[in-house]
């Protein structure tokens, strides 16, 4: 089974119309679903990501084989282009590092949404994620993928464009997650 955790429902409408998710509830959340996906909408912010990865992990029987994924659009520097897809190994929150993938980029996980940075990717939701995950020893396999919509303007993202975001990077996304490859 593949675990999905996206914090706004244009991140998670990709999924719904690609792989046609059916929807229902969970407890609090909007869970789309099908024979092979769960995925959840957590709401924006670490407290809300970590609750909502902690509610799959709880309600559901986790085998070695599951997969537990973050996914979702990130402010960068602009180095980055919008649209390009990031593979994180490295979450700093609160100035600390959390490494799980050395070979993979380093993300900053904010409490609030950043108009300028010194960090050169920006989210709020991985670390929630990451922490709920890393205290359950049952996961073996999980992913933080981010797609850059925006070079510090959050003001400037919009629902559609965070759906085509994701959209455009879907076979990617699906790649990573069925063959387990790294960028």
């Amino acid at each position: 089974m593949i675990y999905i955790v996206t914090a706004l429902k244009p991140e998670a409408q990709a999924f719904v119309d690609f792989f046609k998710l059916k929807k229902s509830k969970l407890q609090n959340y909007t869970l789309f679903t099908n024979e092979n996906i769960h995925l959840i909408i957590s709401g924006m912010g670490v407290d809300s990501a970590r609750m909502a990865t902690q509610t799959l992990i709880n309600h559901f029987d986790i085998t070695d084989d599951d997969i537990f994924v973050n996914i979702g659009i990130c402010g960068a520097s602009k180095e980055y282009a919008i649209g390009e897809l990031i593979l994180c190994g490295t979450i700093f929150y609160q100035e600390i590092p959390y490494t799980f993938k050395k070979e993979a980029k380093s993300i900053y996980c904010s409490d609030k949404p950043l108009t300028e940075s010194t960090y050169s990717l920006v989210d709020m939701e991985s670390f929630g994620f990451y922490d709920a995950i890393d205290h359950n020893p049952a996961i073996k396999k999980f992913y933080i993928i981010k797609i850059v919509s925006d070079h510090f303007e959050p003001k400037k993202v919009t629902k559609e464009l965070a759906k085509s975001l994701i959209f455009n990077q879907i076979d990617a996304i699906n790649k990573i997650l069925n063959t387990q490859e790294t960028l």
